[in-house]
């Protein structure tokens, strides 16, 4: 995995670079950064760079035998530590097979989805009922490889990813190894909540802060990868608000209709159509989860836009020409500021209960008849 990989961040790309180069790297790394931030693909950049064997000034060459092995993550001086659900004392040495699956699930986790996150990776191995951690069990296997020398002669590399999730006493275990590790060896700590992290674990580590994407970035990457056009890498941009993972999941369903579905939905519910809005219900519930999220996310960006527009602050709108229209009306002509106050409110509450599994149906037609009522309240009580 190569710097040029990753859309923007050119200051942290050099900052990194800089350090390798003029001998400054320590031997512990925190890459920690927002949801959605490349933190993770940055690690990975770096380990590349490490075992590259002819870098560049600005990047690996992507060409040699170790930067072909690092772009399957497959170098054999490279090893990763990841949350697992936990098992009983009596497990702890067991089921070897099992865990090298899930190094196997995790390599192709990492490159296929980098910017995902913990809950992706429970989603994707099926651990939704099941408490993740790193275990001192994992601790004393990374303390064990460690041990050993590096197979190709170079720098020995193991990244935890959400090390978070790392028990007290793996934390504690590996306190020591991280204070002293043997020559050219390197930690490299992902996250993205490091505020979680023991203290302990925190005062061994350099920092890199890894920051969100902007939203020219977001819009260039989009566009140079093919992945949608122009006018909806803007809509996606603002809607992922510098994460590109939520970008990513919002490519193939946050397309200009979706603008134009919450128009006719808040139509409906102004006009307390019952039989149109329980069709939007149907249709809204009908969709993939994530698809249903996205729409959520559309009617708050309607709602925020409308704000920016009546309170005439044209600059800071970032919807398309097309919709700017319909926006102003929606101002001018239904919503006041206590009235869009309170629907932000409602949608932002939707958006909460359906990340933690709604019934989505229920939740649909739930909001559909508080915006109802909030819209025309008079109408609605009597």
């Amino acid at each position: 995995m190569l710097f040029s990989s990753i859309p923007g961040l050119e200051e942290v790309k050099e900052k990194i670079i800089q350090a390798v180069r003029n001998n400054h790297l320590a031997h512990a790394l925190l890459f920690h950064g927002p949801e959605g931030s490349p933190s993770l693909k940055m690690a990975l950049a770096l380990a590349t760079y490490l075992h590259c064997e002819n870098p560049g000034d600005q990047d690996s060459c992507g060409e040699c035998p170790s930067c072909q092995k690092m772009a399957k993550l497959v170098h054999p001086d490279i090893n990763f530590s990841f949350p697992l659900p936990g098992e009983g004392k009596e497990k702890e040495e067991e089921d070897e097979k099992k865990k090298v699956d899930y190094v196997i699930s995790f390599r192709s986790f990492a490159i296929n989805t980098p910017y995902a996150s913990i809950s992706d990776w429970i989603y994707l191995n099926d651990f939704e009922k099941k408490q993740l951690n790193i275990s001192k069990a994992a601790a004393r296997q990374i303390i064990k490889t460690l041990s050993l020398k590096s197979f190709e002669g170079g720098y020995k590399i193991m990244l935890i990813w959400s090390p978070e999730f790392m028990h007290t006493a793996a934390a504690n275990a590996l306190l020591k190894i991280l204070e002293e590790p043997a020559e050219k060896t390197v930690f490299l700590l992902v996250t993205s909540q490091p505020e979680q992290l023991l203290t302990t674990i925190l005062s061994r580590t350099q920092k890199i802060m890894v920051r969100a994407f902007s939203d020219e970035e977001i819009m260039a990457h989009l566009v140079q990868e093919g992945l949608c056009s122009g006018e909806a890498a803007i809509q996606i941009a603002q809607l992922a608000d510098g994460n590109m993972r939520e970008a990513y999941r919002m490519v193939d369903q946050v397309e200009d209709e979706n603008t134009a579905l919450i128009r006719d939905w808040l139509r409906v519910c102004y006009s307390i159509q019952i039989n149109e809005m329980m069709a939007f219900v149907e249709n809204f519930s009908g969709r993939d989860k994530e698809a249903q999220k996205s729409l959520l996310l559309s009617a708050i960006n309607v709602i925020r836009e409308v704000l920016l527009d009546k309170n005439k602050l044209f600059g800071l709108m970032r919807s398309a020409e097309s919709d700017r229209d319909f926006i102003h009306k929606l101002g001018v002509n239904v919503l006041d500021e206590d009235k869009l106050v309170k629907i932000y409110e409602v949608i932002n509450q939707a958006y909460y209960h359906l990340e933690r599994n709604a019934n989505a149906k229920i939740l649909y037609a739930d909001l559909s008849f508080k915006i109802a009522r909030i819209l025309k309240p008079l109408q609605t009580a009597s």
